[in-house]
């Protein structure tokens, strides 16, 4: 025979589940009320952030000031070339010995281009059911360890997508969009790089951010190319260059 709680139990157990109830019902209208003034009235569910809209908004708003910017630094160097001062003479000369380590003169020669895609979808649009989208795109940490590969490799120059990478360049993804240097770019993305192309290739081989990048090509298709280019031009940097330390001379 089953035995029952004891009635003092019970009714002890029962005012439990009344305060309880109450308790949440009262948590309840205290959530219900701070969600209400955070909304101010409006529907919670429509607050939803268009990221491609900020990035767009964002990359206009960069473009221009590179315009403006690009007006003010024309100036200045038509100012500077007045000045006929014999420092600012030996200043010019300095800076323009140094425009090719810096990226800001074009370049060509032999190298390798790198393709990095995204798995294919279906023919609707969507990805394989029951796989983490995260598991079907290109993120930054590929492109960053394709690129620290080249670099291993000895590459002299390198370019992502159509823009030079210089010292200040960074590679940043939201989603599947490449954002550089206030440019957004869609997959595939090329990484294209100047130099030995047995020596990138064999870096490309051994970087262990590459190789579990190429996990992800065999078990779920993603693309990943390599190409020997004979000769491959890359353009000087067009971007903007911040000044961060200036010593007089003299």
């Amino acid at each position: 025979m089953r035995r029952s709680a004891p009635a003092s139990g019970r009714a002890s157990t029962a005012r439990g589940w009344q305060l309880a109830g109450v308790g949440v019902c009262l948590v309840g209208g205290v959530l219900l009320g701070t969600t209400r003034a955070w909304s101010q009235d409006t529907e919670v569910r429509d607050r939803s952030v268009d990221l491609a809209g900020l990035v767009g908004d964002a990359q206009a708003r960069v473009t221009a000031a590179e315009s403006t910017a690009a007006s003010l630094q024309q100036a200045v160097a038509g100012q500077a070339a007045s000045d006929l001062a014999p420092q600012v003479g030996r200043a010019r000369e300095q800076a323009a010995g140094l425009e090719a380590a810096a990226g800001l003169t074009a370049v060509h020669g032999p190298g390798l281009r790198v393709s990095l895609d995204d798995a294919p979808r279906d023919q609707d649009g969507n990805y394989p059911e029951g796989v983490d989208p995260d598991d079907l795109v290109v993120h930054q940490q590929d492109v960053q360890a394709v690129v620290n590969a080249l670099w291993a490799g000895g590459a002299e120059a390198m370019m992502i997508m159509d823009q030079r990478v210089v010292t200040t360049s960074a590679v940043r993804c939201i989603g599947n969009t490449l954002l550089l240097q206030g440019r957004t770019y869609s997959p595939p993305f090329l990484i294209t790089a100047i130099g030995d192309a047995d020596r990138m290739g064999a870096a490309l081989a051994v970087q262990p951010g590459v190789l579990l990048f190429q996990q992800y090509v065999d078990g779920f298709g993603l693309g990943y190319q390599v190409e020997t280019m004979d000769d491959v031009t890359l353009p000087a940097y067009g971007g903007l260059l911040r000044m961060t330390a200036a010593r007089e001379s003299g």
